[in-house]
């Protein structure tokens, strides 16, 4: 298989009801090995069988290898050969001496992936036994980054601030959360009610956490869902934090029907000769979407790599611009200072639509991208830009090879 990963993070292989997880970085080439099943044993009773996958040619300091090992340590202390029950205060002790041979044992192990591992697998030990929030937060939270991309730590914040927003607002007085959420929808009140947490003093880890907790309340009958959708909106134009606007991006296409598999929406608009041109042009072609600015200097160093992904798989797939600046000018000056790009740039912003194609794919911002596939509905929503590594999702789909020169494990 091929497949992107722009970072180091666990994949889950799933086959019938077995599962096998695997640890990967970006350019590695894998070889595994799945253990066969035992023959003895019913595994079509819908419940999904866990098994350990092996690495080929992994030497000890590879990141798998590295976590087999800590698996091992971990069931040497939690596992008991006579099934023997541990109570909370057997795992407490467990769980400090699993951490004292962890910091010795692989003290000179400089992979920071699976340092950051080995703290959060210990960090969710803790929180399985309710260590306590003061513990939990000043230990693995208060003082330390963000690490978005870091599975474990992801699991264990997940742990930590689920339902957090709720056990605020019973330790206060004065307005309600449900006030704020349902009646105001606003996100600076929300904000200036949560900042009154002592343990969420960070601006990153107070916005962190109200996007975890608008998700559940989204799903929860105690809230409106036009309501936490509006307030994920101001979140995603307001945040300076770019996990953020990413994440809160990625919350609104959920929320408005957006997930990939569904129908990609329709819409019309102006091209550079002012006549009106409408998507259902490239009914049965992949379509490459993206949103721009002229203002929004990120979303213009895309467009180069644009025209460099047109050049090479132009005759696969349809490039379409949508311009979202305000006035019709600056879109028809920044068409005539760059001329080479040759694909359709049309213009969003007009007044005679009932619905602009802003509107109707929900870019609460001015940078968007969107993979449609030939059938009409969306393969990747939101999509990768240029920049993240569209090419090799393109690659992939159109069949492009490519040699890869980087030795991985194998």
């Amino acid at each position: 298989m091929n497949f992107q990963s722009l970072r180091t993070q666990p994949v889950f292989f799933k086959i019938d009801n077995v599962v096998a997880q695997l640890y990967v970085q970006p350019d590695y080439t894998y070889g595994i090995t799945i253990p066969e099943l035992d023959k003895n044993f019913d595994y079509n009773n819908d419940t999904e069988l866990h098994v350990n996958i092996g690495v080929i040619g992994a030497d000890s300091t590879e990141l798998n290898a590295l976590i087999f090992d800590y698996q091992q340590q971990y069931n040497n202390l939690f596992l008991m050969h006579d099934n023997r029950y541990l109570g909370r205060p057997a795992m407490l002790r467990r769980a400090d001496s699993l951490e004292k041979l962890c910091y010795s044992r692989y003290a000179n192990i400089k992979n920071e992936y699976f340092r950051s591992y080995v703290i959060y697998s210990i960090a969710c030990i803790n929180a399985s036994v309710s260590r306590g929030e003061n513990y939990l937060i000043n230990s693995y939270i208060l003082n330390r980054p963000i690490q978005y991309k870091q599975y474990e730590y992801m699991q264990f914040f997940n742990a930590c601030f689920t339902g957090y927003l709720n056990t605020i607002a019973a330790r206060q007085k004065g307005q309600s959360l449900y006030h704020i959420i349902n009646v105001k929808a606003d996100y600076s009140s929300l904000l200036d009610f949560v900042r009154q947490d002592k343990f969420l003093q960070s601006d990153s880890l107070r916005e962190l956490v109200i996007l975890k907790n608008l998700w559940n309340f989204y799903y929860s009958n105690d809230f409106q869902p036009e309501a936490v959708e509006n307030i994920v909106t101001q979140l995603q134009l307001q945040t300076k934090i770019k996990e953020h606007k990413a994440i809160a991006s990625t919350m609104l296409a959920f929320f408005n029907k957006m997930q990939v598999g569904s129908a990609a929406p329709g819409f019309s608009a102006r091209n550079k000769d002012n006549t009106v041109s409408s998507f259902s042009a490239y009914k049965g072609r992949w379509v490459y979407l993206n949103f721009f600015s002229t203002n929004n200097v990120e979303s213009l160093k895309e467009m180069p790599k644009i025209a460099s992904l047109k050049k090479k798989f132009g005759d696969k797939i349809v490039f379409l611009s949508i311009c979202l600046d305000d006035s019709v000018n600056t879109y028809k000056n920044y068409l005539r200072m760059n001329p080479k790009f040759d694909w359709p740039i049309w213009f969003s912003n007009d007044k005679s639509f009932t619905k602009t194609a802003k509107e109707n794919y929900y870019v609460t911002g001015n940078e968007a991208y969107f993979l449609i596939n030939n059938s009409g509905y969306l393969a990747q929503s939101p999509a990768l830009s240029p920049s993240q590594g569209i090419e090799f999702n393109l690659n992939i789909i159109f069949k492009v090879r490519q040699q890869n020169t980087k030795t991985g494990i194998r």
